[in-house]
């Protein structure tokens, strides 16, 4: 069975997309739509930008988007997905890849989504960390630990075995990757990132961005879409709304989606977008798993 992933943000880099758009009329004019649909011309930031300008969250989450879904629908009829999944705003591209979103729609919520993480981060001062080396109980029960009423950190993507992002206040944090260090992590680095990405207090994101959702309208999809937080396969429409609100104060849960994926025959993933990050996670989740394949498009 053939599995089609979407990568998350930090997958971005300068001159993605433009083969496709340079080469395909659908592509181009699905970007086209895009400039026209955002209101600037994300294009000559994603092709000529530099990665300072890629880098802003405005541009950062529609452009991986946009390349992750046109890089799917140019497929044509080799985009026949048993199931798809993707990371955090992935999530995003594997809806409207499986047809549980229109293009546009999609478009305007990851925007809606952008600018309302942003405004979430300059309210609050937090950050994100890469725990590599030690359990995911370990660094749960740390947390647990570390964290107060006021001053909070949260497991937030659980990518593979032996690789966690924690998310929370940079007190928090950093008090965390200091027992994680003790407890014998291999490494405790905090991320360069703007915010707490999948964690409560993302909360004023997510009551902006619940009543986009809730306005737009979702379809059954072709086919099982693996969502991020309960890791398991939606195909009804008001379900997959209510996991999407809820994925960004909730852990990114990756590690459990792929193997519920592998659980239910999937041998076959195809990572659709820029980079090979998921490619590395998926290939350490699967290990041990006979006859995996996993490319990237």
């Amino acid at each position: 069975m053939k599995a089609f992933v979407f990568p998350g943000q930090g997958a971005q880099f300068t001159g993605m997309g433009k083969d496709l758009y340079e080469t395909n009329e659908q592509a181009k004019a699905l970007f086209e739509k895009a400039n026209e649909i955002l209101g600037f011309r994300i294009t000559d930031i994603m092709f000529e930008g530099t990665a300072e300008e890629l880098k802003q969250t405005k541009v950062t989450q529609p452009a991986v988007f946009l390349h992750s879904v046109i890089s799917a629908i140019c497929m044509g009829d080799a985009f026949q997905p048993d199931m798809v999944g993707g990371h955090s705003l992935g999530e995003f591209s594997a809806l409207v890849a499986a047809g549980a979103m229109d293009f546009e729609d999609g478009l305007r919520l990851v925007h809606a989504r952008a600018l309302a993480m942003q405004k979430a981060c300059e309210a609050t001062p937090s950050t994100m960390a890469a725990i590599i080396g030690v359990s995911d109980e370990t660094i749960e029960q740390i947390c647990q630990e570390v964290s107060t009423d006021g001053n909070i950190v949260v497991p937030a993507n659980y990518n593979c075995p032996g690789q966690l992002v924690i998310s929370g206040n940079i007190d928090a944090i950093n008090a965390a990757c200091e027992k994680l260090k003790a407890a014998g992590a291999k490494r405790a680095l905090v991320l360069p990132v703007g915010g707490a990405f999948h964690s409560p207090l993302m909360q004023p994101a997510k009551d902006e961005l619940q009543a986009a959702i809730e306005a737009t309208e979702f379809h059954t999809p072709k086919c099982p879409v693996y969502q991020n937080v309960d890791a398991k396969a939606h195909t009804d429409a008001a379900e997959i709304k209510e996991n999407l609100i809820a994925q960004l104060t909730a852990s990114v849960r990756w590690t459990q989606e792929v193997q519920n994926m592998l659980e239910a025959g999937a041998r076959e993933f195809t990572e659709c977008g820029p980079g090979k990050a998921l490619q590395g996670m998926i290939s350490k989740i699967a290990k041990g798993v006979e006859g995996v394949t996993i490319q990237g498009i």
